[in-house]
C-alpha cells in the first residue's frame, strides 16, 4: 500500500499532489526498484479520488521513466530511480541582500541622487507611443530582433545626439543597451585586452569601480575636483586601456570639464594609445547655461560614448545606448548578443516614436524648468539655514548637488542620526577610491522630492548638525 496524503484545500491539483508524493517515495527508496504499484482502480478507492486522477499521475511517472509497465502484470518501479539526496531535507538558505544602497524606510525624506521625478513621467504620451509600437506587424514587433536594437530607435537617438549633444555618429554605430550599467560592462569588455590598466576619476560611483574590477581592469585613480578630472595628474608610467570620464557633469562632485582640460585629456590618450569612455551623465539638465558639446565630437574615433534614458524618463525603462567608434561596432554587437540577445522590442519602438514625434524634447524642456525650480529651493534652504558654512561645488547641472560643510564630518553615526530623524543624505566619501578627502561633502538629490520635502529635509539636517 502507498501512503500519500492529499490536501483538498490546496491550490495544487490532486494529480500533481499524487505524482509528487509517489515520486518522492520512489526517489527516497521507500518504493524500491522492481516493486509493483497498486492498480489505478485500487489506488483511487484507497484515496477517495476518481480513477482519472490516478491514471494521469501514473502516466506522468511513466513518461519520466520512474515506472515500467508489463503487459498483463501491472506497473512496477523502474530500476535506477533511487536518489535520496533529491528529497532529503534541504538546508535553510540564507540569501545575501543585493542592494544599491539607496533604500530607506517609508516616510524618510530620501535625498537620493540620480532619480527623476517619477510622478512627472509623461504617461499619456507614453501610452500613445506604446500603442503605436504595437501597430507594427506581430512578426516584426514580437519576434526576435537584432542585438544592436531597432533601427527606428537608433535613428531617433542619432538625430537627437547629433543635434543636441554635438555627437558625430551614424545610426549603425549605436548599440541599444539595458541601461548604463550594461553599456559600461560591454565597453570594458571591448577595450580591456592585453592592456588592463584603467584610469578612473576619483571619486566616481561605486558601481563603475565594481564593473571595471569585475571585467579585470586595474584601477588607477586620478583626482576630480570642482572642475572635473585634474588632467595634470594623469599618470605617465602606464599605457591605459581607457580613461573613464563624466565630462558634462562629473559624478559625484558635479564639475564640468573645461575645453583646456578636454584637449589635454585627448592629447594624453593620443599619446598613450588609450581610448576614452565618455559617460554623458545628467548632461540634459544644465541650469547655468546651454548644454555643452560632447567630448566625443572632438575625437569620434577614440571615444566610446554612453547615454541613458534613466534620468530623463525613468530608470524602469532600462534603456541606454553605446555609440562606438566604427572599428568596435561589430564586436560590440556581438557582445550585446552574448549578454541578452537584445532589448525588448515594444519599448524600443515606443521610445523611437516618442523621440521622433517631438515628445521627448518637450518632456525635457518641461522637466528642466521643474528641476531648476527645485534646485533653487534647495540652494535657498541651504543658504538660509547654513549661510557661509556650506558651499555648493560643481556646476548647476543634473538631479543632485554636492555640498561641502565647513567643520562637519559626515560620520556613519551622524548619517544614522539623520536617518532616525527621517532624512537620508549621501556621503561623497562613499564613492572615493582613495579615502579621506571628501568626508565633509554630502550629495543631496532633489529630482524625486517635492519642494516642501526639500525645505523640510534641510530644516532637519540643520537641526541635527547643530545639536
Amino acid at each position: 500500500m502507498i501512503h500519500v496524503t492529499l490536501d483538498r484545500t490546496s491550490a495544487i491539483p490532486l494529480i500533481r499532489q499524487l505524482y509528487d508524493g509517489m515520486r518522492a517515495q520512489i526517489l527516497s527508496g521507500v518504493l524500491r526498484p522492481g516493486s509493483r504499484l497498486p492498480s489505478s482502480r485500487e489506488m483511487a478507492g484507497q484515496l477517495g479520488v476518481s480513477r482519472n486522477v490516478v491514471v494521469e499521475a501514473f502516466e506522468m511517472l511513466y513518461s519520466e521513466g520512474f515506472t515500467t509497465a508489463r503487459h498483463g502484470s501491472g506497473t512496477f518501479v523502474a530500476p535506477g530511480t533511487t536518489f535520496p539526496a533529491a528529497v532529503a531535507e534541504k538546508k535553510r538558505i540564507t540569501l545575501a541582500k543585493v542592494s544599491m544602497g539607496y533604500e530607506s524606510q517609508a516616510g524618510v525624506i530620501n535625498f537620493k541622487p540620480g532619480t527623476p521625478d517619477l510622478r512627472e513621467f509623461p504617461l499619456r504620451a507614453w501610452l500613445q507611443a506604446v500603442k503605436a509600437a504595437y501597430l507594427h506587424p506581430a512578426d516584426d514587433s514580437l519576434g526576435y530582433g537584432q542585438p544592436e536594437g531597432r533601427r527606428e530607435l537608433r535613428q531617433a537617438i542619432c538625430d537627437y545626439v547629433v543635434s543636441q549633444r554635438g555627437v558625430a555618429c551614424d545610426p549603425d554605430q549605436i548599440v541599444i543597451t539595458a541601461g548604463t550599467t550594461q553599456a559600461i560592462g560591454i565597453a570594458c569588455h571591448l577595450l580591456l585586452g592585453e592592456r588592463r590598466d584603467v584610469i578612473l576619476e576619483d571619486p566616481i560611483t561605486r558601481d563603475i569601480q565594481l564593473i571595471v574590477k569585475g571585467e579585470g581592469g586595474v584601477i588607477h585613480p586620478v583626482t576630480a575636483d570642482d572642475s572635473g578630472l585634474v588632467v595634470e595628474e594623469l599618470p605617465s608610467g602606464i599605457s591605459p586601456a581607457f580613461v573613464y570620464v563624466t565630462p558634462s557633469h562629473q559624478f559625484p562632485l558635479g564639475g564640468t570639464l573645461a575645453i583646456q582640460r578636454r584637449i589635454a585629456l585627448l592629447e594624453y590618450v593620443e599619446r598613450t594609445g588609450a581610448c576614452l569612455i565618455e559617460d554623458d551623465y545628467d548632461s540634459e539638465f544644465r541650469f547655468d547655461g546651454p548644454a555643452l558639446a560632447s567630448l566625443q565630437s572632438l575625437a569620434p574615433d577614440r571615444v566610446v560614448y554612453i547615454g541613458t534614458f534613466s534620468k530623463t524618463l525613468s530608470p524602469a525603462l532600462r534603456t541606454g545606448y553605446l555609440i562606438l567608434p566604427p572599428a568596435l561596432v561589430g564586436e560590440g554587437r556581438g557582445r550585446k548578443w552574448h549578454c541578452d540577445l537584445h532589448n525588448e522590442t515594444p519599448t524600443q519602438l515606443a521610445l523611437a516614436h516618442f523621440i521622433a514625434t517631438g515628445g521627448y524634447l518637450r518632456h525635457l524642456g518641461r522637466m528642466k524648468r521643474l528641476y531648476a525650480r527645485k534646485r533653487r529651493v534647495l540652494e535657498q534652504a541651504l543658504a538660509a539655514h547654513f549661510g557661509a558654512a556650506v558651499r555648493i561645488i560643481g556646476s548647476a547641472t543634473g538631479l543632485h548637488l554636492a555640498a561641502r560643510f565647513s567643520g562637519i564630518v559626515f560620520t556613519p553615526e551622524l548619517l544614522a542620526e539623520l536617518e532616525k530623524k527621517r532624512v537620508r543624505v549621501y556621503p561623497a566619501e562613499a564613492h572615493a577610491i582613495k579615502p579621506g578627502r571628501l568626508d565633509d561633502i554630502i550629495l543631496i538629490g532633489y529630482g524625486n522630492l517635492s519642494e516642501a520635502q526639500i525645505e523640510q529635509g534641510i530644516r532637519i539636517l540643520h537641526r541635527v548638525i547643530n545639536r
